[in-house]
């Protein structure tokens, strides 16, 4: 990689660590329950917060992004997630209803990254390595979302501090990134001719069977990998009596290890291998983790979590990367109505819970198995188009 290149995609790959840290909302539940003293209930309006920010702000911002630039709705994104994040450093944990607040910037600037953080990777990319770049992020961005639970436990034994400290290096991080990427010049791959974006415009544009199916691809990927991490410590400690709290690298913390990993690698293979028969790879990979999580064996069990996290980790930027090479000239478009997706997440997993108290979280857990099987097909359709 050039100098040249290095300077302009280095502030990109942080924005993507930033991103990462919306995914804290997850850790954040427990964390609020215990210092607020919350009912289950209240806790996971966290979550849903989070997730509703995606669905409310990303084709909003997939519009403004078209008509104006990526690196300014990215910086815009930024700006959102730091005022969030400086409200606890000024104000404390005072109430709940503040926090609530500190969750609706920090997703609402999460959201307005992922929109314009995704395509503006391929701004700064070589040419035919879109797709490599995006994986790249996206291990970086994994990076992130494990500082959400690592921080607080590495701040609270080693230290002595509470999960609060989480907020001044989250805003340090921040503000790094929004600096440097305030002097970085960007030339944005736009097509010449297009009329400029709209709801219409991006509405319309589901009425394409290929962006349909990917869309929906995002949706069911989201939302099957929220389902493994909140069922899988629900699978050990129910079906093998595992302890979670003695034992959590075997539960949610081995999941997004092998995620992390598997990103990082799937950044070296898309050197050799076409996005989409990586896609393909994967996706088989996800699938023989998901069945024989559910086949009953204590050791299997434990094993297919890392393979669902090999499979899973590649799943999202394969499918914006291919979908946005294939409609280059609606990038913008393309990325608020995938990003917008994202809220699967929360809809998937209410479905799997429901199906758990029906007849056990083995019975649940063919929700994302589902899931994956849809990713399955959707990518022999690529292969064969």
């Amino acid at each position: 990689m050039s100098k040249k290149n290095f300077y302009k995609s280095t502030p990109i790959f942080l924005a993507f660590l930033c991103m990462g840290f919306g995914d804290a909302v997850g850790p954040f539940v427990g964390l609020a329950k215990d210092t607020f003293e919350l009912s289950t209930f209240a806790a996971t309006l966290i979550q849903f917060i989070g997730f509703t920010m995606f669905l409310l702000l990303s084709i909003p911002m997939g519009i403004v992004q078209d008509r104006t630039s990526r690196k300014g709705v990215l910086r815009l994104g930024l700006l959102i997630a730091l005022i969030g994040l400086l409200i606890p450093i000024f104000k404390g944990l005072e109430s709940y209803s503040l926090f609530l607040i500190t969750i609706m910037f920090l997703g609402g600037g999460a959201a307005i990254l992922q929109v314009s953080g995704n395509p503006i990777m391929r701004d700064v990319s070589p040419d035919g390595k879109f797709a490599r770049n995006l994986t790249l992020g996206q291990f970086i961005k994994a990076i992130g979302s494990l500082s959400g639970p690592i921080i607080p436990v590495v701040a609270a034994r080693w230290f002595g501090v509470d999960w609060s400290i989480i907020f001044p290096i989250y805003s340090v991080a921040l503000l790094i990134t929004l600096a440097w990427i305030s002097f970085v010049k960007v030339e944005e791959k736009k097509e010449k001719g297009n009329q400029p974006a709209s709801f219409k415009s991006s509405f319309k544009l589901l009425n394409n069977r290929f962006v349909a199916l990917m869309v929906l691809g995002i949706f069911m990927y989201v939302g099957a990998e929220q389902c493994m991490s909140s069922g899988i410590p629900l699978l050990l400690s129910e079906k093998y009596g595992i302890d979670i709290q003695s034992l959590g690298v075997a539960g949610t913390g081995l999941f997004f290890l092998a995620l992390v990993i598997g990103r990082f690698f799937g950044a070296l293979i898309l050197n050799w291998i076409s996005a989409r028969n990586f896609l393909i790879i994967t996706v088989v990979l996800s699938i023989i983790g998901s069945v024989t999580i559910l086949l009953g064996v204590k050791i299997l069990a434990i094993v297919s979590i890392f393979f669902i996290g090999l499979g899973f980790a590649n799943i999202f930027p394969l499918i914006f990367s291919i979908t946005v090479d294939k409609m280059p000239e609606r990038t913008n478009e393309l990325s608020g109505l995938m990003i917008s997706a994202i809220v699967g997440g929360a809809i998937l997993p209410l479905m799997m819970g429901k199906l758990a108290d029906i007849g056990g979280i083995t019975l649940g857990l063919l929700v994302p198995l589902i899931a994956v099987l849809y990713i399955m097909y959707i990518s022999l359709k690529i292969k064969k188009a």
